[in-house]
């Protein structure tokens, strides 16, 4: 997995109390391989039309916002049924990280395991981002995962919480083999021990 430290980005809000993760990527899309344009199905039925023309209204076809790779969502984002390729799918748009009021426990979840930082802040907070950057279109928000900060448009500094653990396997870039083998030297160790003192179990 790639790092995540500190990224500083355009920001783009999604207003959207409870947008579930069949919003995020239609269900019709899952059975698609993980391949160059699978970020085409990001927030497809919202993003384009019948035709497959781009609906000019929806936020991240507005030119300001168009690469950005922060989201600043409403209460409840990623809730709904459990599918990775919603964390995937905002991946390979280029999107690292969602700041929300709350989010869907398995989601959140997912989003850690792959790389991708979710950031609790309160519905007042999220919605004075949100505000700033229907203001400010195309402006950027800093995502500080060592500090725990988030620092909107205005300036303002945001403090979040994470799980220590998680915050190490992200700022570290590592999944479960990863982080498994971090510890290779002692797992080696202790097998080779274990088997010296213990050779009747060895098979």
């Amino acid at each position: 997995m790639e790092p995540f430290t500190k990224l500083t980005a355009t920001a783009a809000p999604i207003d959207i109390v409870n947008c579930d993760t069949d919003r995020i990527i239609p269900a019709r899309f899952l059975r698609k391989a993980r391949e160059p344009g699978f970020e085409r199905w990001l927030f497809h039925d919202m993003r384009f039309d019948a035709q497959g023309n781009e609906r000019p209204e929806f936020v991240l076809n507005q030119a300001p916002y168009r690469g950005a790779k922060v989201l600043v969502a409403a209460a409840n984002y990623g809730c709904g049924s459990s599918r990775e390729a919603a964390v995937y799918v905002m991946y390979d748009y280029g999107i690292r990280s969602v700041i929300a009021p709350s989010f869907g426990d398995i989601h959140y979840g997912n989003a850690l395991q792959n790389g991708f930082l979710p950031i609790v802040l309160s519905d007042a907070e999220c919605q004075r981002l949100r505000e700033q950057l229907h203001a400010q279109p195309g402006a950027e928000i800093t995502v500080d995962l060592p500090a725990q900060t988030v620092t909107g448009p205005d300036g303002s500094i945001y403090k979040f919480e994470i799980d220590p653990a998680a915050k190490e396997r992200l700022v570290k870039g590592l999944d479960d083999i990863g982080l498994v083998l971090q510890h290779i030297e002692r797992i080696e160790g202790f097998e080779q021990r274990y088997f010296a003192e213990q050779p009747w179990v060895s098979v």
